[in-house]
């Protein structure tokens, strides 16, 4: 097991960035308004970026996930919020979806931002992204930090295929199941947890995918004190239980290894499930032998071999 911490400062902000965001022409032609989505930092507030600080600037609204963050991030930025501020939450975005989606239909320039990362992504925005495709208004995006990619790029665990889970349910029963769903899961998994679940998260994940799955733990990712713990789910586990674990977390898994195919006579009983079901024995053998990877003649010959 490894643990990683870096400190790094805030870089000089450039107010003469070559990528600002190009003028609402339509808003200007007085057409209907856009939203966007902007990513705000995770952490490091100098991960701002040049079109965000501009947008907060100039836009007619600004929906925060809660207000009194992005008055600390404006302040830190030395940015002045022209535009009304409104708060957007999950416990009342379902209520004040529909007058934003009327705002930005006549013609007002809407940006939504959150805590941290980019907005609908286990964040507030997704109704909002869901009303205004519905209702043809144009939605758009400002990127930025996320710390779904951040901890996956520094897990050490592979990156070609991968899928965000988000936060496992709280409840023990109901978090069995959802692993049990992930149990063949053999892309790299991304979890969110609070530093306070961790351990019961990691020792769920244990018992589930084995003592030997690679995994990382992901803590205050661009922040003073980052670290990054890497090693087995069994070392993960002796860490969490020996350590008073605080901050934002993100935890990667590697995915299942590969499942050896087996002997094709352990499968004709799979095969004859299939056609009892109405499938044609070709068909059969060779949905089979896909999916557990043994020869389909071998098959077939087993399967008639046992007739």
């Amino acid at each position: 097991m490894d643990s990683d911490q870096s400190t790094s400062p805030a870089p000089a902000r450039d107010d003469a960035a070559p990528d600002a965001a190009p003028a609402d022409t339509a808003q200007a032609a007085g057409g209907p308004g856009r939203i966007v989505l902007a990513a705000t930092p995770i952490g490091n507030v100098g991960d701002a970026s040049a079109r965000l600080i501009e947008l907060l600037e100039t836009a007619d609204i600004v929906a925060a996930e809660d207000t009194r963050r992005l008055h600390r991030l404006v302040q830190s930025l030395g940015v002045t919020v022209a535009g009304r501020v409104i708060s957007y939450h999950e416990h009342n975005e379902a209520a004040k979806t529909a007058d934003l989606l009327d705002q930005v239909r006549s013609g007002k320039t809407l940006v939504m931002v959150t805590d941290a990362g980019m907005p609908a992504v286990s964040d507030p925005g997704f109704r909002l992204v869901e009303g205004a495709v519905a209702a043809g208004l144009t939605v758009t995006a400002v990127p930025g930090p996320s710390a779904v990619l951040t901890a996956l790029a520094l897990s050490g665990l592979p990156t070609d295929r991968f899928c965000f889970e988000g936060f496992l349910p709280r409840k023990a029963g109901e978090r069995a199941s959802r692993l049990a769903d992930l149990d063949a899961e053999r892309r790299t998994m991304v979890f969110f947890e609070a530093p306070h679940r961790l351990e019961p998260m990691l020792r769920a994940l244990h018992e589930r995918f084995g003592a030997d799955r690679r995994a990382a733990v992901c803590r205050e990712l661009t922040k003073t004190y980052e670290e990054v713990i890497r090693g087995t789910l069994r070392e993960l586990l002796e860490w969490a239980e020996t350590n008073e674990v605080r901050g934002e977390i993100a935890v990667v898994v590697g995915g299942a290894p590969e499942r050896e195919p087996g002997r094709p006579e352990d499968h004709v009983a799979a095969v004859n499930a299939l056609i009892a079901q109405g499938i044609r024995l070709k068909e059969a053998v060779a949905a089979v032998a896909d999916d557990t990877r043994v020869s389909k003649r071998e098959l077939y010959a087993a399967v008639l071999a046992a007739r």
